[in-house]
């Protein structure tokens, strides 16, 4: 059986292809690469580095090999130094220097995760936010971490959604709410069942404005085959309260 119509998550992005270990001897020297081909006159932004393009140039510190998972502390050294450079920074459009701000902000090289129990809501998608089509059987949990116990990063947030969902999530990468928009759209045409989860959802970004996506994929995970799906984390301005909705987008 297919849930929702299939074609690929994200128009095929690397969201379902669990990340390998990074080092900085190789993610550095790729994200310079990435970052001159960026500032070619010859490139989309030609001078300018566009939020896709920094998203690209970001990847190599999520994808290369060796190294301990994700970002480390070589590499979030290395980061802060670009965080705080104003001509590099100035280089970047509005929405690439907060997509470069919010990769910063989760993925800060901290490999324990802080308590965040995630717990199931107790209304249903259709009486949440007017679900009839796609997301009406979409999954949606909610939590925070206790005051003094930490915060939202990449490895809590990855933690906690193995904890209440099951499959192991991919990493959780930053997105605005017209991308969420987006990607909701691809599986459902409903007009207001979109608008209507988007709403929910960004109840709890609407003035921390972040939000991140995650693919995951499964087998035996609530069907008898392969599921997959992708996931959405809307995280609070003290980056404690996290609402997690999860969607299937594939089963056999």
């Amino acid at each position: 059986m297919k849930t929702l119509s299939m074609t690929s998550l994200l128009g095929g992005l690397m969201l379902f292809s669990a990340p390998a270990f990074a080092t900085s001897t190789t993610s550095i020297p790729a994200f310079e690469a990435s970052i001159t081909a960026a500032k070619s006159p010859s490139s989309p932004g030609g001078t300018t580095v566009l939020r896709s393009e920094i998203r690209t140039a970001l990847d190599a510190f999520l994808n290369d090999t060796g190294g301990v998972y994700g970002v480390d502390s070589a590499e979030r050294a290395y980061l802060t130094t670009r965080l705080n450079d104003t001509p590099f920074q100035q280089s970047l459009t509005g929405t690439a220097a907060k997509y470069f701000a919010d990769f910063y902000e989760v993925n800060d090289a901290v490999f324990t995760g802080y308590p965040l129990n995630l717990y199931p809501v107790t209304q249903t998608p259709a009486v949440l936010f007017g679900a009839t089509g796609s997301f009406s059987s979409a999954r949606i949990y909610e939590g925070y971490v206790p005051n003094g116990q930490g915060f939202a990063n990449q490895q809590t947030l990855g933690e906690a959604f193995s904890n209440a969902f099951g499959p192991q999530a991919s990493i959780f990468e930053p997105i605005t709410v017209r991308e969420l928009i987006g990607q909701l759209s691809v599986y459902s045409y409903n007009v207001d069942e979109v608008e209507g989860a988007v709403a929910y959802i960004t109840q709890i970004s609407r003035n921390s404005n972040r939000l991140y996506t995650t693919g995951w994929s499964c087998r035996g995970c609530g069907a008898p085959g392969y599921t997959q799906g992708f996931a959405i984390a809307a995280v609070s301005t003290d980056r404690r309260f996290v609402r997690m909705i999860s969607v299937t987008t594939y089963a056999d």
